[in-house]
């Protein structure tokens, strides 16, 4: 259920939180002012304003938790692309020094560039990845990897090159994990139910006056959902309205495509 609500596009994810917090803090004004029982409520008549901290407090904590995780993950993701974009620069920086006009590895290296950008990219919004990709980087690994072009390029620059598309594979292999990652369900279970007990225990504050204690839970109701939608926004680092761009990818690619 939480996956499914956080795989939704903007306008719905906000659409399900507003629903969701407006359908409880109306049930819980409704039942403690108007309702055919809210005159035991009024027994709770005195409780103080501090009360509301005891529940607000955890609320707030583990809400910061889960922001501050969901954002660790997208800064690993950011460095992945990076990574990955940088050595794909650096190998062909180098690959001039095999003394064959760097053609048997701009060559692998360009069409494993168009792979990720093209097809790869795209399927990790689903936590997947392309075959394509896997077997252009295979193709990419035998080509620098070839024992022949050591003596051409050097022992020192062959193992720079090999030491790149190492790179490339390790941070393709974080890319591809941090996008099939997803925040633990019960984290996110456990926000929500909070602010539901944070909206109660405000709905107790100042029973004598309705309108007090409806606004009281139509404030804080409104900043749990900016809070919740923004952080929910991230959830999918290489999707969605705030997402990881492949510009980093796609200027490598640019490199490796120009004409020398």
């Amino acid at each position: 259920m939480i996956e499914t609500w956080l795989d939704l596009p903007t306008a719905g994810m906000f659409a399900v939180l507003i629903a969701f917090y407006a359908a409880t803090g109306t049930l819980f004004v409704w039942l403690t002012s108007s309702s055919p029982v809210h005159g035991r409520f009024k027994t709770f008549v005195g409780v103080a304003a501090p009360f509301i901290s005891t529940v607000s407090v955890l609320f707030s904590l583990l809400t910061g938790f889960l922001a501050s995780d969901i954002s660790d993950r997208n800064r690993q993701a950011w460095r992945a692309v990076h990574s990955e974009s940088s050595a794909a620069e650096t190998l062909h920086t180098l690959s001039p020094a095999t003394g064959e006009d760097m053609a048997r590895i701009r060559g692998p290296l360009r069409i494993y560039l168009q792979s990720v950008v093209t097809d790869d990219w795209p399927r990790m919004a689903d936590g997947d990845h392309s075959a394509d990709t896997d077997a252009a980087f295979e193709a990419l690994l035998r080509e620098v990897s070839d024992s022949r072009m050591a003596p051409a390029a050097g022992q020192a620059v062959h193992t720079a090159l090999l030491n790149a598309v190492i790179r490339i594979r390790d941070a393709r292999a974080d890319r591809l994990a941090l996008a099939s990652d997803r925040t633990n369900d019960i984290k996110w279970l456990t926000v929500l139910i909070l602010g539901i007990i944070t909206q109660f225990a405000i709905a107790l504050v100042h029973l004598e006056r309705p309108r007090a204690h409806g606004a009281g839970v139509a404030v804080f109701s409104l900043a749990a959902i900016v809070a919740l939608g923004l952080i929910a926004l991230q959830e999918h680092p290489f999707s969605g309205a705030i997402s990881i761009s492949p510009a980093p990818l796609e200027n490598a690619l640019a490199t490796v495509s120009a004409p020398k």
